[in-house]
Order: structure tokens, then sequence, then C-alpha cells
């Protein structure tokens, strides 16, 4: 699980910093990096998206753990 955790981090990061890129200087990092291979450019973009769904059901599970630990340290 937690290699699973820092792979969807590092596409994460990778996602914001080329979305980043593309709003402030119209650079795509992931075409470039992909040398405008549309295959693979749609393959990496289809895990950033997966690596942000994944992060999210896993945020609503830290929000159970986080607040059933606040809720017992504070009994």
């Amino acid at each position: 699980m937690k290699a699973l955790d820092i792979v969807a981090l590092v596409l994460l990061i990778v996602g914001g910093l080329n979305w980043g890129l593309v709003g402030l200087f119209k650079f795509d990092l992931v075409q470039a990096i992909t040398m405008q291979n549309v295959f693979l450019s749609s393959a990496v973009y289809t895990l950033v998206g997966l690596a942000a769904v994944y992060q999210a059901a896993a945020l609503f599970s830290m929000q159970k753990r986080w607040s059933g630990a606040t809720r017992f340290a504070s009994a």
C-alpha cells in the first residue's frame, strides 16, 4: 500500500506541475516528455486521473481515522 501511495503522490505532483505550466506558459510537460506520442500522453493523463481518484478515496478513509482518533484522545 505504501508504494501505491508514493506512486499516486508522484503522479499527482507531475499532474499539478503540468497544469501549472500549461496555465502559466502554455507548455505541456507531458507531451514534451512523451515526444507528443498520443498513446503515451493519454496513458500518463489516465494514470494521473486514477491517482487522483485513489487519493480522494484515501482522503475519506483518513478523515474517518482522524476523527475517530481525536474523539478517543479527548475522552
